[in-house]
């Protein structure tokens, strides 16, 4: 006999920051003309992190999905634009290189760009692969122009994210949600009780109050009081591959216009990022305390910042990892309580997004079916190992053995399908794409090439193509798109035109 279907009536989000704001919002707007309440508790006792202020281009679905105006936006989160990543010294001392959002070049007869790209350097191009990408090279001229606003040229190809203010934005999503019908709760969780089944029944917060629901989102950060605490579901460790366990975060007053783009900088012990908004730039080291002191990251950070802090410095620790089950019964984590991959690709915000995402997927009525919840946490799973994937690219393909810590990220052993991947590429610049992966072929071709990867030879569908005079006309190509970028505004003068923050 079938189960009778028992819509969910009641969700409540635990914690608020970015992850629960965006939970909240996300549902408030998906959940129209449906009778279920949602309540989210947190409490002003409790401080979010708020460190991450970068985003990846999905980011911009969220904004979408909500029918935010992206311009309010980005004026009311003191945002700017983000091209792609700069990484600087992270191959060689002296080395950089830049990987973009969106395409690299145009595909040749049945060959991508990338495969046309290599033969040509052995047919007499002298053109380094981010001159065909649009996004690396509006970024290495400051420029900025909205893709979407430049079809039929060059341009129409790049992609772009935001530097957001994360405060700024849970305060937005907080507005938002709140508008829509969400309620808030000021209070500290001091117990939480479970049903015989294991599932989650109620909250039981320090002034007494009792918050019953169908379904809760853990939103509590690294403490994940449900999922973790309450639950019981363990943590898979990730720091044999990812050294890095803190980070020492500061903001500072900008020293000039903020430049279309992030930069990591890679230090002795970890690395350092730049963050430019509107008003004022974000800062912070990731580092190895195996390696470094809090002390001593602290002052390389103070030593290497441009612009005067605004705020103290703040350490964070953290475990990289990921939950054993990210669903499990009537409570699914997100954000740090789901679990960490430190920020150098800035995908803390996307794995928020794509949880939600999934979440109303396999939306569950208030029985919680584990088939559900199973494919949920395979999905989710499979997100966080492909980031984690590509985050150890850029630390085991260094050169670099100046010190003990990238000794340690050159010599390490790496997971098996990343080992897999890095040798198919070494072959002849061919990728093993995950289901519906974050990063793409140009990304993983970015960084490759940034790290000093050279495919032996090319895909063999490539000698299909009449090479004769193509490094001249590829020279005219990267020509072209050098033009139409410098015809286009600058980033300060873009923002000023149309989304400058008040000051």
């Amino acid at each position: 006999m079938d189960t009778p279907h028992r819509p969910l009536k009641k969700i409540c989000v635990v914690g608020g920051g970015t992850a629960g704001w965006i939970a909240a919002a996300l549902m408030a707007e998906h959940f129209k003309g449906l009778q279920c309440e949602i309540e989210l508790v947190e409490s002003d006792e409790i401080g979010t992190i708020g460190v991450g202020e970068s985003t990846v281009p999905p980011f911009l679905q969220l904004l979408a999905k909500l029918g935010v105006d992206e311009a309010a936006f980005i004026r009311e989160t003191q945002a700017s634009f983000k091209l792609g990543i700069e990484f600087r010294d992270w191959s060689r001392k002296g080395e950089r290189y830049f990987h973009p959002f969106g395409v690299i070049g145009a595909p040749v007869d049945i060959s991508e760009f990338y495969q046309v790209w290599l033969k040509a350097r052995r047919h007499g191009l002298d053109r380094p692969l981010q001159d065909f990408a649009p996004a690396s090279v509006m970024a290495r001229e400051g420029r900025f122009m909205l893709p979407f606003k430049a079809p039929r040229t060059p341009l129409a190809g790049a992609s772009y994210a935001l530097h957001v203010d994360a405060r700024r934005v849970a305060q937005f999503l907080r507005r938002f949600a709140e508008a829509r019908g969400v309620v808030r709760t000021e209070g500290m969780v001091d117990s939480v009780d479970t049903r015989p089944d294991g599932f989650v029944r109620a909250l039981r917060l320090r002034s007494g109050k009792v918050v019953e629901a169908d379904f809760f989102i853990d939103c509590t950060g690294f403490r994940a009081l449900l999922l973790g605490k309450a639950m019981g579901v363990g943590y898979t460790d990730w720091s044999q591959w990812l050294l890095c366990d803190r980070a020492v975060a500061v903001q500072t007053e900008n020293v000039g216009p903020p430049p279309p783009y992030t930069v990591a900088h890679a230090q002795d012990y970890g690395w350092r990022w730049r963050i430019p908004l509107q008003h004022r730039a974000g800062n912070g080291y990731v580092f190895s305390s195996a390696h470094l002191s809090d002390d001593e990251a602290t002052a390389t950070l103070l030593a290497q910042v441009e612009g005067r802090p605004v705020v103290d410095p703040m350490v964070v620790p953290f475990k990289t990892g990921v939950r054993d089950r990210i669903w499990s019964g009537n409570v699914l984590a997100l954000g740090l309580a789901s679990g960490f991959i430190e920020p150098l690709e800035s995908t803390a915000i996307h794995l928020i997004y794509r949880g939600m995402d999934f979440f109303f997927r396999y939306l569950p009525n208030a029985d919680c079916d584990h088939a559900l919840a199973d494919e949920y946490n395979r999905r989710m799973i499979a997100d966080y190992e492909e980031i984690r994937d590509f985050i150890i690219l850029h630390y085991c393909l260094t050169q670099r053995d100046d010190t003990a810590f990238w000794r340690a990220c050159r010599n390490m052993e790496l997971p098996a399908e990343l080992a897999a991947r890095i040798a198919l590429f070494r072959a002849n610049g061919t990728l093993a794409e995950g289901l519906d992966a974050l990063f793409r072929s140009a990304s993983w071709q970015s960084v490759m090439d940034g790290m000093g990867v050279m495919p032996r030879s090319w895909h063999p569908l490539v000698q299909r193509i009449d090479f004769a005079g193509m490094a001249q006309r590829m020279d005219l190509a990267a020509d072209l798109l050098a033009r139409v970028v410098a015809d286009q505004p600058t980033h300060a003068d873009f923002i000023r035109s149309h989304c400058a923050a008040p000051v």
